[in-house]
């Protein structure tokens, strides 16, 4: 098998996205799966009540939510996204999320 040496994830291999980060009480729990000079792939696991304060990124991030769903904020405007669903956040616009129950995403980070 053959093992990626920063990220610890096997190449080749198929991977249930929602099983690279498990749930903790009272985390928020981040396994980075990619880094590369062009961008991230990141899987989340907020539990309820935790989140991110509002902040921006120059650059911009989608996110898959795997599990549950997610209340977040972008550029001052409420946005749910749920299990299945996408969003793309642009980049230098203020966002923060709140995990009124716990749920699981995917970031990717576009740097290119």
């Amino acid at each position: 098998m053959n093992i990626d040496s920063v990220n610890k994830i096997a190449l080749s291999e198929a991977h249930n996205l929602a099983g690279l980060a498990e749930y903790a009480p009272g985390a928020i729990v981040s396994r980075e799966i990619v880094n590369k000079k062009v961008g991230t792939l990141t899987v989340f696991a907020f539990d309820a009540g935790q989140g991110l304060s509002e902040h921006s990124a120059p650059f911009d991030a989608i996110v898959q939510i795997l599990d549950g769903s997610s209340e977040w904020t972008i550029g001052g405007e409420p946005v749910s996204c749920a299990a299945g669903e996408i969003m793309i956040m642009p980049a230098n616009v203020p966002h923060a999320v709140k995990a009124e129950q716990r749920f699981k995403m995917l970031l990717t980070m576009i740097k290119a």
